[in-house]
């Protein structure tokens, strides 16, 4: 059979498989399998088959497109790593200026995507994600104008107001349309988006910086005039593209329709009656705020490997930013690319997340030790141990608070946990000063893989989702 990415019978054999229940024999200690269907009757079959053709579709439709929404997102944010060194020559941006404004995105980003959230679930996800696209873009693409520290720090202050709402409310959008059984492996094929958009921009963004100066524009203002505009284009898209629920699909069949909406809302009956669903007891729920912990840690060890992991490879090859050194920073993010497709999976079918995230975090942290202090191929290899690890426990993660919270709880909720991007904020800075404090350009790294490790240990004491009781 042919597949592909999105259609592998890796990824989705389990939703595929009839499940089945195992009698055993108290006298022979004998047992035999009998399918659940023989059981339940053939009505329960012919639901859970249009479940999982409705769970397929949705994965065919929404998937792919949600992955290329991400891919623009994150390159972005994170394209300020490659223009570290011309803005430095070209504008007179300071390497402190320059670590404080690749943090500032965070502190408006952090903070705003509450009301976002609350507002996507009220509108839909068709409205305000084109919306919020849009937004960012622009901002993204002005960027080319920067004079100085001030107006670097104003626009990254506005793309992450602009940026703010996308990834909680696609997080939010996934629990409208994906059950708990699926939703660990679907987060994972959403978070390749972040290797990919690494991938494809490190050698984008280095091929942008090395071509020759076109209509009076220095190569960085070119990058974030075309990567900006990618955003406008893929947020006009999405408004003809997105449906906000099952029921408003017009390529999902009626009787898929009306399985997939039984099943996520027997999950979500589930998740009122064991935690929050309204904001104010979300708000003293001491769940939510370990998780927040939990994910600004996790934070803080993604950018502060994003943002310098160009200038650390440029650094390996004794050579200036451009495409070879953007090739060569590609390599980390197409190990985490395999990471983030198998990971996820194998915590779900083992449905143990929480020990999953704890070794990986732990794996991801002895590498980042590591690093500093190897030659070329060595610091390379953990380098992409230590990038792969961070980028795949966080799908993985996700499986927690999306497990836990409900209705308004958890738009809020969500929203919430992902303040916890303050992280990226508090990333470069701490570094920074770390390395001041210590005279050592290797502190900085020690100290964002001690701060793994502790996540490791912070990660293993949270609760991890039980299996839900919706028949397989």
């Amino acid at each position: 059979m042919k597949t592909n990415l999105f259609r592998s019978p890796l990824v989705f054999s389990a939703m595929r498989e009839t499940p089945s229940t195992r009698v055993v024999s108290a006298s022979a200690g004998e047992s035999s399998e009998t399918n659940a269907a023989d059981i339940e009757g053939p009505g329960a079959s012919l639901d859970r088959n249009a479940r999982d053709a409705a769970i397929a579709r949705a994965r065919r439709r929404l998937v792919p497109f949600l992955l290329l929404m991400y891919v623009v997102s994150f390159l972005d944010r994170a394209n300020i790593g490659f223009a570290k060194d011309a803005l430095q020559t070209y504008v007179g941006i300071s390497p402190q200026a320059y670590a404080l404004a690749a943090g500032l995105f965070f502190i408006s980003y952090s903070f705003c995507g509450f009301p976002s959230n609350l507002i996507l679930h009220r509108v839909g996800a068709k409205i305000w994600m084109t919306f919020i696209m849009v937004t960012w873009g622009l901002v993204s693409m002005a960027t080319m104008f920067v004079r100085g520290s001030a107006s670097l720090y104003t626009l990254r202050l506005l793309l992450g107001v602009a940026e703010a709402g996308f990834f909680p409310g696609i997080i939010l959008y996934l629990t409208y349309w994906f059950p708990n059984r699926v939703r660990g492996q679907i987060l994972g094929l959403f978070y390749l988006g972040v290797p990919l958009a690494l991938i494809v921009g490190s050698p984008l963004s280095g091929f942008l910086l090395e071509m020759h100066p076109i209509a009076g524009l220095q190569n960085w203002q070119w990058m974030f005039l075309v990567e900006g505009f990618m955003a406008v284009a893929v947020g006009i898209t999405a408004f003809w593209y997105l449906d906000n629920k099952p029921f408003g699909a017009h390529w999902l069949p009626a009787t898929e329709k009306q399985a997939l909406a039984q099943t996520l809302s027997s999950e979500e009956n589930e998740r009122r009656s064991t935690g929050p669903q309204n904001l104010l007891p979300m708000l003293t729920d001491i769940r939510v705020f370990h998780f927040l912990a939990v994910y600004t840690l996790i934070q803080i060890s993604v950018y502060g490997v994003v943002f310098y992991l160009p200038t650390e490879v440029s650094a390996l090859l004794h050579k200036p930013a451009g495409l070879e050194v953007g090739a060569v920073a590609a390599i980390p993010w197409i190990c985490a690319l395999v990471a983030v497709f198998w990971l996820p999976r194998i915590a779900d079918n083992r449905n143990n997340h929480r020990l999953m995230a704890a070794i990986i975090l732990f794996a991801s942290g002895c590498a980042s030790f590591v690093f500093p202090t190897a030659g070329p191929r060595v610091g390379l290899i953990a380098l992409s141990i230590a990038a792969s690890g961070i980028i795949a426990v966080q799908p993985i993660f996700w499986t927690f608070p999306t497990g836990y919270l409900a209705d308004r709880a958890a738009a809020g909720g969500i929203a919430v946990v992902t303040m916890g991007n303050l992280g990226g904020f508090i990333a470069p800075p701490l570094k920074f000063w770390t390395e001041k404090h210590f005279a050592s350009q290797n502190a900085g790294l020690y100290l964002l893989a001690g701060l793994t490790l502790l996540n490791a240990g912070l990660i293993s004491f949270v609760k991890d989702r039980r299996r839900q009781s919706i028949p397989d």
